[in-house]
């Protein structure tokens, strides 16, 4: 995946996941239920990109951080996903011991 864009294919495997259609994705994101299954293919095609805001709103209705659909690889988006699930104060720990071990 290093010189594709990554987010057709999270974009698929986060709504797969979360065991629901393009359609039913589309319009729980706020897109007219006509357009919303054509719309939603485009993007996991690659054939058209969303804008920041539609991908903050596909994040939080699949309950993955933002950062998830720019990741290159299955190890970074699982790692991207861990941490957004823990608290301010847990990602903080972490980020001290990985600190601490980089040293």
């Amino acid at each position: 995946m290093l010189n594709e864009n990554p987010i057709p294919a999270r974009l698929k495997a986060a709504r797969k996941k979360a065991k629901i259609t393009q359609k039913e994705l589309g319009v729980k994101i706020g897109m007219e239920e006509s357009s919303a299954s054509g719309r939603m293919n485009h993007y996991e095609k690659g054939r058209h990109m969303p804008d920041i805001g539609t991908l903050r709103r596909m994040a939080q209705e699949l309950n993955v951080p933002l950062n998830y659909f720019f990741c290159d690889d299955d190890l970074s988006a699982e790692i991207a996903c861990a941490i957004a699930k823990l608290s301010t104060e847990q990602q903080t720990k972490l980020l001290e011991d990985l600190v601490k071990q980089s040293d």
